[in-house]
């Protein structure tokens, strides 16, 4: 497992293909880890590209560097460690692909650092937050949806994920991709990687500074800022959306066609759940070999 240095991080992640093709950078969720690109990074390693699939803050074997590092989930600092990431690999342009908290990551850096990105694939839309609109009530169905996020803001909630990720996090893979027959083998590969040690930190801090239930890391603060006016993404972008995306229904991402100002498709795809690249693996392949144009 290689791994690379940013000024807070120590970043585990792998890497696929020629040394010198075309970086893609496959950015997971929560929760889940690197093998939710299993099925994707080695098509796209065979076409010739760079392939490389980092842990994200608080998964896995990527570490904080000190103690006192706040252990934020927030946004921005996950745009900053993906910025941070390409620089320490001396990467000057890549295309992104990425979902949940990964897609968010690949949303911001394609947003405020247009020029470091030749493409993005986002599964479930633009996903950069709006902090300061998001303590409206939601549609009833919705707030049942996000259900998991309520519990988080409570201690019972921080001690519950602390006891029983494993399985928390079961339960949440089969709720928000009801399609999706995984085995138990499957999600013990991925489940070692919430042992983290700042996995429930990192967790529970990014579901309470979303909704301004919890201070930022201030070294993140002048990004958030930027991210505050929700950023159009001024580069080719394909938006993946699962038709049955157990978070946000496929109507979430239906008007964000105005935010993506570089080119954009949107396709929904069929019996998909929430975590798309597991589940079609092909839709993601195709789209990130469109963005580059059929080459590496």
């Amino acid at each position: 497992m290689p791994l690379v240095r940013i000024p807070t991080l120590e970043i585990a992640y792998e890497e696929l293909g020629p040394p010198e093709g075309t970086p893609v950078v496959l950015l997971h969720g929560f929760p889940d880890d690197v093998r939710a690109w299993d099925a994707v990074a080695p098509p796209l390693a065979e076409a010739g590209c760079r392939v490389l699939v980092p842990w994200l803050r608080g998964y896995g074997g990527t570490r904080f560097l000190l103690p006192h590092t706040p252990r934020s989930g927030q946004q921005a600092a996950l745009g900053i460690d993906l910025l941070g990431f390409l620089d320490a690999l001396g990467i000057r342009r890549a295309l992104l692909a990425g979902y949940d908290w990964g897609g968010r990551a690949a949303c911001i850096v394609s947003a405020l650092w247009p020029e470091r990105v030749r493409g993005l694939v986002s599964v479930g839309g633009y996903n950069i937050q709006d902090i300061a609109q998001d303590g409206r009530p939601a549609p009833v169905t919705q707030e049942l949806r996000l259900w998991y996020q309520w519990y988080f803001h409570t201690p019972r909630g921080y001690a519950g994920l602390t006891q029983n990720r494993r399985e928390l996090c079961r339960l949440l893979w089969r709720m928000w991709s009801p399609n999706w027959q995984f085995d138990a083998e499957t999600f013990a590969r991925t489940a070692d990687s919430f042992d983290n040690p700042d996995f429930v930190d990192v967790v529970i801090h990014s579901y309470r500074h979303r909704y301004g239930q919890a201070a930022g890391d201030p070294a993140a603060e002048p990004v958030e800022v930027r991210l505050t006016g929700r950023p159009p993404i001024p580069v080719p972008a394909i938006v993946l959306h699962g038709e049955a995306d157990g978070v946000w229904p496929p109507q979430a991402s239906e008007d964000n066609a105005e935010r993506f100002i570089g080119g954009y498709e949107r396709r929904v795809v069929p019996r998909a759940g929430h975590f798309l690249p597991r589940e079609t693996p092909k839709a993601v392949v195709e789209a990130v070999r469109e963005l580059l144009g059929g080459t590496s």
